[in-house]
C-alpha cells in the first residue's frame, strides 16, 4: 500500500517509515507523488484539525492515500504551550535550536517535580473518497535543565520520557520509535487500519 506523506520533514518521514514499513505500507514524499510545492496553513487549534487540514490538502492534490501527522510538546507548567505553536515557538518555523532556548528560558524558575510535559501526535490518514482514519499518541515525561544528546530533532534533547534517565535525544532511533508520541499514534493507526479490514 502506498500513501503519501503530507509532512515535508524527513526525520518525520524517517520515523513514520520505520514504523510503518512492517504494516505493508511504502510511506513517499509529496515530491515522488508529483505534489506541486505549496504550504498549508496550520492555522487549527488543535493537533487534530492541523492534521486532517494538511491530509486533505495533499490528497486533494495528489488523489491518494495521505497520512499527515501533527505533533508538538504540551508543558503542564506553560497551561500546555507551546502545543500546537511547537515547531515555531520562538517565532520562526522549524527552528530546533530556538525554540529550545526560549522553552529553557520560560521555564528557568521551574522547579524539577512541576516540569511534567507530554510529546502529542495526531496522525490522520485521509482517503480518496473523502474518508478518514484519526489516530492520537502520547508519550508523557518531563523537561529537563540542558540539552543533552545529537540524535532525534525538536524539543528531543531537553524531554526525557518516564521511567528512563535519557532524553529523546540520547536514545536510538529504534529505541526512541518503540515509545515515542508518534509511535503511539501508528500502533492506534495499525488498529483502525485492521478494523476498517473487517
Amino acid at each position: 500500500m502506498i500513501i503519501v506523506a503530507a509532512t515535508q520533514n524527513k526525520h518525520k518521514i524517517e520515523e513514520i517509515s520505520a514504523i510503518t514499513k512492517p504494516l505493508g505500507m511504502e510511506i513517499i514524499s509529496r515530491k515522488d507523488a508529483g505534489v506541486p510545492d505549496f504550504e498549508v496553513e496550520e492555522d487549527g487549534e488543535t493537533f487534530e484539525e492541523n492534521s486532517e487540514k494538511k491530509a486533505r490538502a495533499i490528497m486533494e492534490a495528489c488523489g491518494q492515500v495521505t497520512i499527515a501527522d501533527d505533533s508538538g510538546l504540551m508543558v503542564d507548567a506553560l497551561g500546555g504551550a507551546p502545543g500546537v505553536y511547537s515547531a515555531r515557538y520562538a517565532g520562526e518555523e522549524g527552528n530546533d535550536a530556538k525554540n529550545n532556548v526560549k522553552l529553557l528560558a520560560v521555564m528557568s524558575d521551574v522547579p524539577m517535580k512541576e516540569r511534567t510535559a507530554k510529546f502529542v501526535s495526531v496522525i490522520t490518514m485521509v482517503y480518496p473518497d473523502g474518508s478518514k482514519l484519526v489516530a492520537r499518541g502520547e508519550c508523557r515525561g518531563h523537561i529537563i535543565f540542558e540539552e543533552r544528546g545529537t540524535n532525534g530533532f525538536g524539543y528531543d534533547p531537553l524531554f526525557v520520557p518516564e521511567g528512563f534517565s535519557k532524553t529523546f535525544a540520547e536514545l536510538t532511533a529504534e529505541e526512541k520509535n518503540k515509545i515515542s508520541h508518534r509511535a503511539s499514534a501508528l500502533r492506534e493507526l495499525e488498529r483502525l487500519l485492521k478494523e476498517r479490514e473487517e
